[in-house]
């Protein structure tokens, strides 16, 4: 007599093929957008979302994005953008009445590779993010230019656009899985390799190194399809070597929560959080401590499929942003469309042959 046993295909198997590195997709940044120095951060609140944390299938995958941000700001974040171009003296006022505005479009690509040899027990994986695209920017109002020991006003609009490269974004992550709880932690960077100068208004790089490490969990009970994830980190930014200026220490959190209403298909909401806990090096007395913060909401949807014996994942959502402090803020979308292996649907016991008289 002989006995096979199958499992039936599982929801969290099809889970951990397409997450692990959709939510792998931290370390990019676009300078029309966030601040520290002069309105950027390297931190691009929303890198992480749902099911974060759980562990993916081992092997290649790859990760494609295209990001879309519009953002505006008064006062402060706008009168920084102009200090640096204009390369205004500290003595000079500015008109904090201007208005920034700015977009970019980007296209983000992440090969990861994910190790099925565990380390420390949890599971190691390793990645590289690069980007290409446009970042826009524009000032209206009273202007100010420094030239030599004399400054200039006028009134009307300054703008500048770029289309090129970003810099460059490793990453490490390991992860733990203990039944429907799941925890992480990453490290990452930025590599100054992308199209970057202190005198143009828009950029695609920061203009300086940083280091941003942390930790996440995500709570996932694959029976009620019920999901919450939730990311914090530190960014340290080094010192850019063109403006002498130093940016502070930032605290980070991104969340997601979702419902499955099928093994395919879950809706939810993301979210995020970011504020700088220590003030800037080298920014005008105007600015004083320059200290940044923001927070975000709004809704996702995904769906999974297979494509050939890969596993595919597309991943929609949108962050209305509020509560900003010295940064543009508006809104921003993310459009995520991953390949993984697909991970094993059955298991089939040993033949066992009992035999009989």
């Amino acid at each position: 007599m002989t006995r096979c046993i199958s499992e039936p295909k599982s929801r969290y198997r099809l889970i951990r093929a397409a997450f692990g590195l959709a939510t792998a997709m931290a370390g990019f940044l676009s300078d029309a957008a966030y601040a520290d120095e002069d309105g950027v951060s390297y931190w691009l609140p929303g890198r992480f979302s749902s099911l974060a944390a759980v562990p993916a299938v081992p092997g290649w995958s790859m990760a494609e994005v295209y990001y879309h941000t519009t953002v505006s700001a008064f006062g402060n974040a706008a009168a920084a953008r102009e200090v640096r171009v204009g390369r205004i003296p500290a003595n000079v006022d500015v008109d904090l009445s201007l208005r920034l505005n700015a977009q970019a479009d980007l296209v983000l690509l992440n090969p990861t590779y994910t190790f099925a040899t565990p380390v420390l027990g949890g599971q190691l994986a390793i990645g590289m993010t690069g980007l290409f695209g446009r970042s826009a920017a524009a000032l209206d109002g009273t202007l100010t230019t420094a030239v030599g020991p004399f400054a200039t006003t006028r009134t009307g609009t300054l703008s500048d656009s770029v289309t090129s490269i970003g810099d460059l974004y490793p990453q490490v992550t390991l992860k733990w899985n203990a039944g429907v709880h799941n925890f992480m932690t990453y490290l990452t960077g930025d590599i100054p390799v992308g199209a970057y100068s202190a005198n143009r208004l828009a950029n695609l790089g920061i203009g300086h190194g940083a280091i941003d490490g942390g930790g996440g969990y995500t709570y996932f009970n694959e029976k009620l399809g019920h999901e919450f994830s939730a990311v914090a980190g530190f960014t340290y930014n080094f010192k850019n070597p063109d403006t002498q200026y130093q940016s502070g220490i930032d605290f980070h959190i991104d969340w997601g929560a979702s419902q499955f209403l099928s093994k395919q298909l879950f809706v939810g909401a993301v979210g995020y959080y970011y504020q700088q806990i220590t003030d800037d090096f080298g920014q005008p007395p105007i600015l004083g401590g320059f200290r940044s913060r923001v927070v975000g909401v709004g809704p996702q949807i995904g769906y999974l499929f297979p494509v050939g014996d890969m596993q595919g994942y597309l991943n929609l959502k949108g962050y209305g942003e509020f509560a900003a402090e010295n940064r543009p803020a508006g809104w921003n979308t993310w459009l995520t469309f991953s390949l993984s292996p697909m991970a094993p649907t059955s298991t089939a016991a040993p033949t066992r042959r009992i035999a009989t008289k």
